[in-house]
This record gives C-alpha cells, structure tokens and sequence, in this order.
C-alpha cells in the first residue's frame, strides 16, 4: 500500500504564513508565553493549532507574490500581527502587577522588589500576590479557551497577509488604554490606597502633636501591619477584579485586531 504525502508547493507556503502568525501569538499571550513553559513545547503547540486552523481556512485563494524578498515580506506581516494580538492581551493582564506596585509603594514593600524569573519582571510582593491570582483565576474561569478561540476568529477578520497596520488608529486607542489601564489598576488598588492615606493623616496629626516620637519608625510599621490586614480582607473581591481585567482584555484584543483588519 503506497501513501501519497505530496502536496502542492502553494500549501506549504500558506501553511507557514499561519504558522508565523501562531507562533508569534504563542510567544507573546499571557500564560502561553511565560519563560517556565519550555520554548519547543510552544513550538510543538503552534505547530498543531496552525495545522488545525489551516484544515479550517482551507483557502481558495492563496497569497501571491513574485519574489523571495516578498514572500519573506508577508511572513514578517504575519509574525507583527501575532505579535500585536499577543502583546495586547499581555499588557491587559499586566494591570495586576500594576495594581500591586502602587500597594507595595503605600505599605513600604516596594524595596523588596525582585525580578520574577517567569515574566522576566521586577515585580513586587503583592504584585506577585496579584499576577499569580489573576493567572489562576484566568485558567480557572476558562479564558485561555476564550483568547484561543478569539485568535482563530482574526484569521476570518486578517485573512493571510492581509492584514494593514493603521498607525492612526492604532496611536489614538493606545492613549486610551493606558488611561483604562491605569484607572483599573487603581481600582485594584483602592482599598489599600483609601486605608493608609488615612493612616497617613493620623500620623501626621501625631507628629504635630508628639513631635518627640520617631514617627517614620512608627509609621513603617503601622502602615506595614494595616496593609496586611486589608489584603487579607480584601481578597474576597479579587475574582470581581478579575472580571474587570478579563473585560479589559476582550477589548484590547478587538482594538488590536480592528487597528489591522485591512479597510473595507
């Protein structure tokens, strides 16, 4: 029995514009592209989603080109939009390391930042208390199924080396995200934020009123130990706050994907 693995040159070239495309998303998108999953396990899996997609798209019409030069030009189109649709979910879970930057900076944990050798990061203590909930919760609730299912679509919205980087479109809603973006992670971080201004009122009262007492010493662990406590009371609210980052990143992912679908 003789199997025929032939198949047309057109294919394989189609093929690997997917697969740049993929392979760029996977090394870019939250959870898929953090340094503890080994880089040819994201290699093998863009591998598989890319011959799955390809099965799906079953093109009719395949790219044209005349040279070497422009194929390797459509191949890099392909790896900027995997790149720009993976790095707008990042950067929407990111709020999370945000959000515990701003209440380490409150409660005086910010000296002990370190380089958080997943992300490749300087992260902060509670904002790895933050990025790994929110990285727990986002496997929990089913949204890497959701960003995956939601790549497959752009291949519907950017056909294959069709996509156009509108460079207007695309610097107007960046403004408006780091405005969300940062509106979120206060959001996030409002309870403790609300809790040691206050705290910081009452010390500055004592200082005016017992001038002799090293209030900086005091107040390092005042502010220390009622952090604590509102993080612990507070935790209750995450999943909410997780809500508000899954929301964010839908629209990220649309604002990216709509900046490169091509006019018309």
């Amino acid at each position: 029995m003789n199997v025929d693995f032939s198949f047309p040159l057109e294919e394989l070239e189609y093929f690997l514009l997917i697969l740049a495309r993929t392979t760029a998303f996977f090394f870019a998108a939250p959870f898929f592209s953090q340094n503890n999953v080994p880089a040819m396990l994201k290699t093998a899996l863009a591998v598989i989603v890319s011959y799955l997609l390809y099965g799906v798209i079953m093109p009719h019409v395949y790219v044209e080109y005349n040279s070497i030069p422009e194929y390797t030009g459509y191949i890099i189109l392909e790896t900027i939009t995997g790149i720009v649709i993976g790095y707008s979910a990042a950067f929407a879970m990111n709020v999370s390391t945000f959000a515990g930057q701003i209440v380490d900076t409150d409660i005086g944990f910010s000296m002990a930042a370190q380089m958080d050798p997943v992300t490749m990061q300087n992260t902060t203590v509670t904002g790895y208390l933050y990025q790994y909930t929110f990285m727990l919760i986002f496997l929990v609730s089913g949204m890497h199924r959701y960003l995956l299912s939601a790549f497959a679509e752009t291949f519907t919205l950017i056909p294959v080396g069709g996509a156009v980087l509108n460079t207007g479109f695309m610097y107007g809603k960046f403004v408006n995200f780091m405005a969300e973006y940062i509106l979120i992670g206060f959001r996030i971080a409002l309870p403790v934020f609300c809790v040691i201004l206050i705290v910081n009122c009452m010390l500055g009262v004592m200082a005016k009123v017992s001038p002799q007492m090293n209030m900086f010493a005091v107040g390092i662990q005042i502010k220390a130990s009622i952090g604590l406590l509102v993080l612990f009371l507070t935790i209750g609210v995450l999943p909410q706050a997780a809500d508000i980052i899954f929301d964010f990143m839908k629209r990220t992912i649309v604002m990216a994907v709509t900046a490169l679908m091509p006019e018309g």
